[in-house]
């Protein structure tokens, strides 16, 4: 595996990431509502850092939890008067559409925390005997953390910090005991709040905390140390940081070798909310009559730990670029010429792979491909490209395809009714019937796609419908 560096948030530093099966454990969804685009934005930059390890890796296993039990869920479910698995079912759905609508790779495994219950069940036992917790006077078991000395190594923060940011991390973390120490492993029945869902426990009955049910499904399917644990900034902490705390404690090893965070989103400068009408899902998009890819563009363009300002123009932009690469691809398929030689794109193809190998510097990738087909252009405008070259040329664009995931080069299916509708027009067209033609055009304008001709013949592109 050639070197493949990310930035490390637990030492503040570029991290090699070597191996020839690279461990990932990355951070899904909780099922309570759809995935919003900031979950997305940080869906799609984990798939590019699997992709990417792809390149310099023979193998990823990679493991995305479902936290199907918490707060949120549970308050769902009562409210709606179903059970956890039927409340949730329809957003763990709609997740597992968006991942494929956005051509995000599936995971090897999609865990959810509530077939792993007698696992943390087992976990928190484990910590109570070692003497990292305990039980409270209300019936939860909290994890103690001034019994692990490494503690806040993570969000590089002292003890002493903590105590003095106490009442603000109280609102962040909902599981959180009313103090400043300690964390909660194990959540007490209380019927008003919990309704019907519980389970039975050495502690009691209950429900397990959220930072424990990601330790628990970590161990269980990737073993005491992985190699990479993704999330969002927000989970830094006080999620990872007690993830971290409670499995070392329980295992005594290295939890994790390289910790990566995406920034946070913003719509139009501002922090996404309901009440400022500026909070967007996949399918809210689609409604307005964007393409899911043109979404994953946008949402990949800038650096993954940089915030991104999520706009209506930048994702006009998204699909103008596209437009651009595409544009690009077709030309190169008409290229006729014969000979040998123009194999150019190997050198911008070097500088996308080092790009990327640099904490995916994706600026710089990107910079590469559209410097690849300004290059291309200027030897076709030249006739100089002969198709050896120009095949050549769209082999390294699926290679950054590989990694980009865009679906450049593969094209939709015409519906029948399309081409049947250009093969009308071309007739009227030999047949010099202009009038005819004409109202075939319209037709297939109509049915929400443009004709673009050329010298090798007409060209059908995703156009939008007119009017009625």
């Amino acid at each position: 595996m050639s070197e493949f560096f990310l930035y490390n948030t637990a030492t503040r530093s570029k991290t090699p990431v070597a191996g020839d099966t690279i461990s990932l454990y990355t951070c899904g969804p909780t099922v309570y509502n759809y995935a919003h685009i900031g979950n997305l934005r940080t869906y799609v930059f984990e798939d590019l850092l699997k992709r990417s390890l792809l390149l310099f890796s023979s193998r990823v296993q990679h493991i995305m939890n479902i936290t199907d039990v918490d707060d949120k869920t549970i308050r769902g479910a009562i409210a709606k008067g179903s059970s956890l698995e039927e409340f949730c079912a329809p957003f763990l759905q709609g997740f597992h559409e968006d991942l494929d609508a956005l051509a995000i790779l599936p995971a090897d495994g999609y865990p959810k925390a509530t077939e792993h219950i007698p696992r943390m069940i087992a976990m928190i036992e484990q910590l109570c005997e070692k003497g990292h917790a305990y039980q409270g006077g209300d019936g939860s078991v909290y994890f103690s953390i001034s019994s692990y000395k490494k503690y806040g190594q993570l969000a590089h923060l002292s003890l002493s910090e903590l105590k003095q940011g106490a009442s603000r991390r109280l609102h962040l973390d909902e599981y959180d005991k009313e103090s400043v120490s300690d964390f909660v492993l194990w959540k007490a029945y209380h019927p008003k709040r919990d309704g019907a869902i519980f389970w039975e426990s050495p502690f009691g009955r209950g429900r397990p905390g959220w930072h424990i049910e990601c330790s628990a499904m970590c161990l269980q399917h990737l073993g005491d140390t992985i190699d990479i644990h993704c999330g969002g900034v927000d989970n830094i902490f006080p999620h990872h940081e007690n993830e971290i705390a409670q499995s070392e404690c329980c295992t005594g090893k290295l939890f994790v070798r390289v910790w990566c965070h995406a920034a946070h989103l913003i719509v139009d400068g501002a922090k996404m909310s309901k009440s400022k009408n500026n909070f967007y899902t996949l399918r809210d998009l689609v409604a307005k009559g964007y393409d899911p890819l043109e979404v994953r563009y946008l949402l990949l363009h800038t650096h993954y730990r940089s915030p991104l300002n999520f706009t209506f123009e930048g994702l006009d932009a998204a699909r103008s670029s596209l437009e651009r690469i595409r544009d690009a691809i077709y030309r190169l398929e008409q290229v006729e010429k014969p000979g040998g030689g123009n194999l150019f794109a190997d050198a911008y193809c070097e500088r996308f792979k080092s790009a990327l190998a640099d904490d995916l510097n994706i600026s710089l990738a990107f910079g590469s491909l559209f410097d690849l087909l300004r290059a291309a252009h200027l030897l076709m405008d030249q006739k100089i490209l002969t198709s050896q070259g120009a095949q050549h040329t769209l082999q390294v664009l699926r290679y950054m395809d590989r990694v980009l995931g865009c679906c450049f080069i593969k094209e939709a299916k015409v519906p029948q009714n399309v081409a049947d509708a250009l093969a009308c027009r071309e007739k009227a067209r030999k047949e010099k019937n202009w009038e005819e033609a004409d109202r075939w055009r319209d037709e297939i304008t109509s049915l929400g796609y443009q004709i673009e001709d050329s010298p090798s013949g007409p060209r059908l592109k995703k156009g939008s419908a007119l009017p009625k």
